[in-house]
């Protein structure tokens, strides 16, 4: 309990917004604070206002989690390492003739399709400035891109017909996403 009505009021405004946990620790801190100020002579309702005051506003606070939200951080990690990504496997399919393979032409639009979609919840995800819900949706993107990293991998083990040399770049890199994409998923959720 922060022990005043505005501080209640400024935790309830974010508690809609931010992780339970989050709130959890401001709560701490702002009743440290309005203790603080409350033993140094203030009355309850300015102890309030300087312990609020000093936390900032809640678009202040919001800013701040958002920024440093493990959601973010992985969907901007995910987004910066795609051009590697495409730099491994352009030229893989390229020289392995990927238009060739036996896939349906709906199964290479949907994989096109799924990945401009993954990469658009992602942009969602890093941009977020004040939504810390949105940061979340990294845990989308990652699944995504697991799931089309799984299926670029099954591909090219079912379907080409030879084995070209960027490909030992190419899968490699594809292994590691998958597990650095895993073991991102818990921070993020």
């Amino acid at each position: 309990m922060a022990g005043h009505a505005l501080i209640e009021a400024h935790l309830a405004t974010l508690a809609g917004r931010l992780p339970a946990g989050a709130v959890d620790e401001l709560a701490d801190g702002l009743t440290e604070t309005y203790q603080h100020h409350l033993a140094r002579g203030l009355d309850p309702n300015s102890a309030a206002a300087a312990a609020v005051a000093e936390f900032g506003d809640t678009d202040q606070i919001l800013t701040a989690f958002t920024h440093h939200a493990p959601g973010r951080r992985t969907a901007l990690a995910l987004l910066a390492t795609g051009p590697v990504f495409a730099a491994c496997w352009g030229p893989s399919l390229i020289m392995s003739q990927a238009w060739v393979w036996p896939i349906p032409i709906a199964a290479e639009l949907a994989f096109g399709l799924a990945l401009l979609g993954i990469v658009a919840i992602l942009a969602i995800a890093a941009t977020s400035q004040h939504h810390y819900g949105r940061t979340r949706l990294a845990a989308a993107g990652g699944i995504g891109l697991i799931v089309l990293d799984a299926a670029i991998l099954a591909a090219v083990l079912l379907a080409a017909p030879t084995l070209v040399w960027p490909m030992v770049l190419a899968i490699p890199a594809s292994l590691a996403r998958i597990i650095f994409t895993a073991r991102s998923l818990p921070r993020v959720l």
